[in-house]
């Protein structure tokens, strides 16, 4: 049953719901517009605000789903954050779009909510707080996903956790590097 949950982690991870929101509201395809993410903030773009708020719930509970499942199930520290470190590697490389994915922040939101509230909390004030002062989503999800591994040490969660919020740290700030070349170039494109 363990190792079921890891594969179902990542089957969830790996479905496009930027895509098919964009297509229930009637936009085009995020992939063709902006960024060409299928994330919240570039479907927004390419179908709307509608569209963006249910792309972002829909990341947020592909994340949290699997932790919240492994977590009911009992099982060790590892397996929990296997799973949700599964379901996010899903969203970055996902089986449908031939492992060509997102940048994983709202999925690892779901992830991290589920292990840590306070941590990604945390993360959610240093977001809302870059946003709001400097205007750019991209420099925002970077410092907010860099917070998260110094909160999880700090509030001294089980080590398998701390370790997958370092991964993801990782993961997010190397999936916007062409944001850190805009941002750096001054090119790019604020809220």
């Amino acid at each position: 049953m363990r190792y079921l949950i890891l594969i179902v982690a990542y089957v969830l991870g790996s479905i496009p719901f930027g895509i098919i929101s964009a297509r229930v509201f009637g936009g085009a395809d995020p992939r063709t517009m902006g960024s060409r993410n299928i994330g919240a903030t570039n479907v927004r773009r390419s179908a709307g605000k509608p569209a963006a708020i249910l792309t972002l719930i829909l990341d947020i509970l592909k994340g949290a789903l699997p932790v919240l499942a492994a977590r009911a199930l009992g099982l060790p520290y590892a397996f929990v954050a296997a799973a949700g470190l599964l379901a996010f590697l899903g969203h970055l490389y996902p089986l449908f779009l031939g492992f060509k994915g997102g940048k994983g922040v709202a999925t690892a939101c779901g992830v991290m909510f589920v292990l840590s509230p306070l941590a990604t909390l945390i993360a959610l004030a240093v977001f809302i707080i870059t946003a709001a002062i400097k205007r750019y989503v991209s420099l925002a999800s970077i410092l907010a996903a860099a917070s998260l591994p110094v909160s999880l040490y700090v509030l001294c969660g089980p080590g398998e956790y701390l370790v997958l919020g370092f991964i993801i740290a990782i993961f997010v700030i190397f999936r916007h590097r062409a944001n850190i070349k805009r941002l750096l170039s001054g090119k790019e494109n604020k809220i």
